[in-house]
């Protein structure tokens, strides 16, 4: 089999083995390709892995020889999946690889914007702030308690459901927009309808699919529902959020603050509104990065592909 790995470098920069990858098959890997490049360097491949590469419904014509893409991700929206089938692509994705890491990142954000962490390291290091000081605690901001605030988690799914029960650790109330239903959710959590979540929550944590239902589901109308002391956390998708509309609410002090891991347009371009918007605290969509959740990633990728020689396949999406 010939393997074609077209953006390797997100996933391995360098600090793990490709080695039972090689093992399998005839093994080409790439740091990146441009969508330019990518018809040409996969041309004569059986089997390609892609993280970000998309591969459209064109583009299967122009590729006979294929007959496996292993998506390097959980999301698999980079692939035209129904035109993949009707070429007889088996498609597989990456799932739950990097559910903790994800729930971890979504409590930075939230404990930087309740204990100002970052604030205070940066006025202690640069401005001599603390040293300065008349008293022993230097204190310029509100400081916050997660103990009682209400969690409002969209979508209860392996990061929704790893994030309540982090929350639970902190004392907080969950309430959750899922399409479970009360009976399939842990007795703790309360469903709720979206906008009563939005209105109800401190802290409201997006967990869902892009889809057409679900783009800009952080709007202007939802954000005029949260109180003016809620912060939006979003680890999910950028489109879920209509950037225009999250930057003018944190400007004019509708909402409080908001942490966010993704943007629409990755990496952004220099106009998007969030970027310099007031208390929008922005990650570069490193959430799934942590070393070990990209070392499973990379075990479950070589299995996928192990299963799929093998003839049996496994976490196919197609």
């Amino acid at each position: 089999m010939k393997i074609v790995v077209l953006d390797g470098y997100a996933g391995n920069p360098g600090d793990m083995s490709w080695d039972e990858l090689n093992a399998l098959g005839d093994c080409t890997i790439y740091d990146r390709t441009t969508p330019e490049e990518t018809i040409e360097r996969a041309k004569d491949a059986d089997i390609v892995l892609t993280n970000k590469v998309c591969f459209h419904a064109a583009d299967f014509d122009q590729l006979p020889h294929l007959k496996y893409i292993g998506v390097l991700a959980t999301g698999f929206n980079v692939i035209d999946c129904e035109a993949a089938k009707a070429h007889e692509v088996v498609v597989t994705n990456i799932p739950a690889y990097s559910t903790n890491s994800v729930a971890q990142m979504v409590f930075a954000h939230i404990l930087n914007i309740y204990n100002r962490v970052d604030h205070y390291a940066t006025e202690i290091r640069e401005q001599d702030a603390w040293v300065k000081c008349k008293d022993f605690s230097y204190l310029n901001t509100p400081l916050m308690e997660l103990y009682g605030k209400k969690m409002g988690i969209v979508g209860m799914g392996n990061t929704g459901s790893a994030t309540a029960r982090i929350a639970f650790g902190f004392g907080m109330e969950v309430l959750a927009y899922t399409s479970k239903s009360q009976l399939q959710l842990p007795h703790e959590v309360k469903k709720v309808e979206l906008d009563d979540l939005f209105r109800l929550c401190d802290i409201v944590s997006l967990h869902c699919p892009l889809t057409l239902t679900t783009k800009n589901l952080v709007n202007a109308e939802r954000l005029k529902l949260m109180k003016p002391t809620a912060i939006i956390i979003n680890t999910s998708r950028g489109p879920v959020v209509n950037a225009h509309d999250l930057a003018e609410a944190l400007n004019n002090g509708q909402i409080m603050a908001a942490g966010v891991d993704v943007l629409e347009t990755e990496p952004p371009t220099a106009d998007n509104p969030l970027l310099k918007a007031r208390n929008c605290y922005i990650t570069p969509h490193i959430a799934w990065a942590s070393y070990e959740a990209r070392t499973r990633l990379m075990e479950i990728a070589v299995n996928n592909v192990k299963a799929f020689i093998e003839g049996q396949p496994i976490n196919v999406v197609n």
